[in-house]
């Protein structure tokens, strides 16, 4: 059985007459933390929009855990986990409603469910927080819930887009080391898309993209070294200033 959880091959993609995404072949296996790098308008979003369905492709293969995800759409989606950039939590619901409502959706009974809202919640040290309303959290502890919620039905894959935009940095942080430590736990598979560099760790694959084209890949040192440059900011900067 294969251990890649998330592969794209050849995927291309336009708006109307307008390309954002040019031949973007890459693959992420179990237990890998794939951070994808790029500046504000590189592709990111798109690339997440296709893989979770919002957009339909019609040029190349996006498979998750070896599910097509054109021909077997319900089997795909079932794999993936989801925490967006903006927020999708219902405000005026307790932490662990949002938690159940999601549950709900993925048909989970409500003793499977309340296993998982325990054992996420408590993951993240949000348990003891269970009956407030997510309206009361701020942003880093919203971003938990959210991160909880995502993790609920056990997917393969776990996809974050640029999830810690517009927090302070210690909850910054404190979600990056949980994600980070989440891999190490686990066979999940993650995909986390930013232009933050003190968010990637030395063991994490890189993925860098600009302009819709991937411009390098492998790991951190390997990237580094593509770029012929001292640190991934360096890299980071070379390759995308230098078709800009």
């Amino acid at each position: 059985m294969s251990d890649i959880a998330l592969e794209i091959a050849a995927l291309s993609f336009a708006y109307g007459k307008k390309q954002v995404l040019h031949d973007l072949t890459f693959d992420i296996k179990k237990g890998e933390c794939c951070i994808l790098l790029g500046p504000n308008g590189a592709g990111k979003s798109t690339l997440f929009a296709l893989i979770t369905r919002l957009y339909a492709h019609k040029q190349g293969r996006i498979k998750l855990a070896g599910f097509d995800i054109q021909k077997q759409p319900l089997q795909a989606l079932a794999q993936l986990g989801v925490v967006f950039q903006q927020t999708t939590l219902d405000l005026d619901l307790t932490v662990q409603q949002n938690l159940r409502y999601h549950a709900s959706l993925q048909g989970m009974s409500r003793k499977k469910a309340n296993l998982a809202l325990a054992e996420q919640l408590q993951r993240l040290g949000m348990y003891e927080r269970r009956d407030e309303v997510v309206r009361q959290l701020n942003g880093g502890h919203r971003r938990r819930v959210e991160i909880a919620r995502a993790l609920m039905h056990q997917p393969n894959v776990l996809l974050l887009d640029e999830p810690t935009v517009g927090l302070d940095v210690p909850s910054r942080m404190a979600i990056v080391e949980h994600v980070h430590q989440l891999v190490q736990d686990s066979d999940i598979a993650v995909l986390w898309a930013t232009h933050l560099m003190d968010e990637v760790y030395d063991s994490d694959k890189i993925v860098l993209i600009h302009q819709g084209k991937r411009q390098a890949q492998g790991s951190v040192a390997n990237v580094v070294q593509q770029a012929g440059v001292e640190d991934i900011n360096a890299a980071f900067l070379k390759f995308t200033e230098r078709k800009a």
